[in-house]
């Protein structure tokens, strides 16, 4: 089985198999994506029509007083306008083609010396490029322009907005107008928002139960290889970054095409020569980004493996700080410490300095793109050939422009991690699970027979643990597996749990291979009771239960009483339902014991596995729990893995195991008689006391063996 990628690997900023893997979780609710998508168009063009509003406010009406007056008589006008002076007002441009007037005047504004700095002159002129001037006329005013002069007349606040009527009007409208495409992106923005991380999260919940359902199905294997922390990380960080991924960035993308798209058609159909005009610097644009996306690159995969190196070496240093500290080796642990911080710190200020030069480079090219559109529209306004409201619509926009680059930076980096995420999640879905027979045995009941039929087995390659095992166990027998550390013993319980495969022989439960049964219905027949009790946060009655429903409180009840649990459980505050936190914290060593023998007699196996469950327990505690093995084991087959030859004597059979084969079987007994390597164990265990006498007594039967030290094999 291969191991999975380490946090040193890095894949591509963007990687279209992985993408595509992705959105296949994304396809149930593409309904809801569309509609972001659908709700973010609606947005961008509210965004894009607001500085187009102001353009209209300021050309069409503010700055409207420039456009001339048709004059008619009353009667005679084509429609509706303004009275002033015996003479009905139209704009110019509302006049219907091929109508003559019979007069035209201008409103013009000044600063200069006179009753006022409105007039409205008899005649046209070009108030930008012409200079102007009001002076005396007789008993009037005329306006004074490029050698000419036009008959002028003051205007009062009334004149004023009698002629701006229509002018003010519009401006209201437009303000209202304007406050309500803010008002309605914002409700389509909380909406948008809402649709986004609800489908981002309903995607991200999908693929953490995907991991974690798979992560139950996986062999033991896979976790011998890989550190539980790091697969935390797996279904907790990686994951929100994916989430990040969707919400931030994915749909986002649609954001910033409809925004650049939405910008470029507008600016070309208003006025292409400016447009072109404001998009010379894309080229700088392009070539930054590229230049950046390499760079950044190259220093977010350093500080990435810097820091990786950086969590192993605290991991390593804050879990054995015991040692460390004994030893005197802080000052040592500091500088290797040392030396990995300032290398992850050279690396981030190389990564800082890459990202601290894209983001005023661009500023400076934006910055640049404005001083070109004024340059350019200004001229072009002063002379009359472009309106300001055309300039003022290209400079907003051209800011709204820049942004979607400007937040390139952020994004890249949410796509580089997510990728690397992506990998790393989808390197874990696709360890092949354990697998079951396409067409498995199905026990209905398991009597407990047990056959290992030359049996090799390997952890790594031909690197054998167990080398032509064969033994043979009766339904409702008791077999002991003795022999030094390294011996196979519980590779043995590992291969009968199917916990692994063997490589060579067959195993098998009433004449059955067990590869041929499910595992699930295999490991239902067997409990498994180990020296180092795992106990879940609930309460007692769950961790004996497991939440079976099947298990009644009182089968629960009946399994500690038997086991001596009932008493100590009893005298708790909440007796079966007293609160047991992370791994049985305050509970002894002892107590966790009878729980775990609770549950074992509660699932009512035929086959008991005891797997040192005696071991570091009081003297106290162990003569209850050796009571309690011999009610649990009563009536079922029991495999026992014990150093402490005492608890082993009166089973039916010890196997005694050496370097990965069998080299004696037989009872108690037998197994001194023969004085093999079973005699010379039992006189390692008892080399204080009497020996001789001992041992020949013990095997002779005519006294009980002595009493067992704590010492181990």
């Amino acid at each position: 089985m291969r191991n999975f990628v380490s946090e040193e690997t890095l894949g591509k900023a963007y990687d279209s198999r992985l993408m595509r893997r992705l959105l296949r979780y994304a396809r149930p609710h593409a309904g809801l994506i569309a509609l972001a998508v659908l709700l973010l168009l609606f947005i961008t063009t509210a965004d894009l029509a607001r500085p187009y509003i102001v353009r209209i406010a300021i050309d069409e009406h503010l700055l409207a007083f420039e456009r001339p007056f048709a004059a008619f008589a009353p009667g005679r006008e084509p429609v509706p306008g303004v009275s002033w002076n015996g003479w009905i007002l139209v704009r110019e441009d509302r006049v219907p083609p091929g109508i003559q007037a019979e007069r035209r005047f201008q409103m013009v504004v000044t600063d200069d010396a006179g009753p006022g700095r409105y007039y409205l002159m008899e005649g046209t002129i070009n108030q930008r490029s012409e200079t102007h001037r009001v002076v005396a006329d007789g008993a009037g005013y005329a306006v004074e322009a490029g050698g000419r002069r036009f008959p002028a007349f003051p205007l009062d606040e009334a004149d004023i907005r009698a002629l701006r009527a229509d002018d003010l009007s519009a401006m209201g409208r437009l303000a209202w107008l304007f406050l309500g495409l803010i008002v309605l992106a914002a409700g389509l923005s909380y909406a948008q928002v809402y649709i986004l991380h609800y489908t981002g999260q309903r995607i991200v919940f999908q693929i953490r139960e995907d991991v974690f359902n798979h992560l139950q199905r996986m062999p033991v294997r896979f976790f011998d290889q890989n550190p539980v922390g790091r697969l935390v990380t797996r279904a907790t960080n990686d994951i929100d970054t994916l989430n990040e991924m969707f919400t931030s960035v994915l749909v986002n993308l649609f954001k910033d095409v409809f925004l650049l798209a939405g910008i470029l058609i507008v600016m070309f159909r208003i006025h292409w020569q400016l447009a072109l005009v404001s998009l010379t610097v894309m080229p700088a644009v392009a070539a930054v980004t590229v230049a950046f996306r390499i760079r950044a690159r190259d220093a977010y995969r350093q500080v990435r493996l810097k820091l990786a190196r950086i969590n192993a070496t605290l991991a390593e240093n804050i879990s054995g700080m015991r040692i460390i500290q004994l030893f005197n080796q802080q000052d040592r642990m500091f500088r290797e410490f040392d030396a990995v911080n300032r290398d992850h710190y050279r690396s981030m200020m190389q990564e800082v300095r890459v990202f601290a030069l894209f983001r005023p480079a661009v500023e400076f090219l934006s910055s640049l793109a404005l001083a070109i559109i004024i340059w350019y529209g200004g001229g072009r306004v002063v002379q009359n050939t472009l309106d300001f409201g055309v300039l003022y619509l290209f400079i907003q926009y051209m800011q709204t422009f820049f942004q979607p680059i400007n937040d390139l930076t952020e994004k890249y980096n949410i796509m580089q991690s997510a990728m690397a995420s992506a990998e790393r999640i989808f390197l874990i879905l696709d360890t092949p699970p354990e697998d079951d027979p396409a067409e498995p045995v199905h026990l209905p009941s398991v009597r407990g027979e047990i056959e290992f039929d030359g049996v090799w087995f390997a952890y790594n390659g031909e690197d054998w643990v167990l080398r032509d095992v064969s033994f043979h166990v009766e339904p409702g027998q008791s077999v002991a597996l003795v022999g030094a550390t390294g011996a196979g013993k519980t590779s043995i319980i590992n291969l009968l749990t199917r916990f692994y495969d063997v490589q060579r022989g067959v195993i098998r439960i009433d004449g059955i291979d067990i590869r041929r049964l499910r595992r699930q219905q295999l490991r239902r027949h067997i409990a498994v009771v180990l020296q180092d009790v795992f106990l879940f946060t609930g309460d007692i009655e769950s961790n004996v239960t497991l939440h079976n429903p099947d298990i009644p409180a009182g089968q629960v009840r009946e399994a500690a009483r038997i086991v001596h649990a009932d008493p100590f459980v009893s005298r708790l505050p909440q007796g079966y339902k007293t609160a047991v936190r992370e791994r049985g914290a305050g509970l002894s060593a002892g107590q966790r014991q009878l729980i775990q023998l609770a549950r074992a007699l509660a699932y009512d196996p035929a086959i008991l596995v005891l797997d040192e469950a005696t071991a570091n327990i009081d003297t106290e505690t162990e003569h209850l729990i050796q009571d309690a093995l011999k009610r649990v084991m009563r009536g079922r087959t029991t495999v026992i893995i014990a150093h402490r030859l005492s608890t082993v004597q009166h089973c039916d059979k010890i196997i005694v195991l050496h370097k990965g084969r069998i080299r004696e079987s037989g009872t108690h007994r037998e197994l001194l008689e023969a004085r093999g390597l079973y005699y010379r164990l039992y006189q390692l265990q008892y080399k204080d006391q009497n020996v001789s006498g001992s041992v020949s007594e013990a095997a002779r039967g005519s006294v009980p063996a002595p009493p067992m030290p704590e010492g181990r094999i």
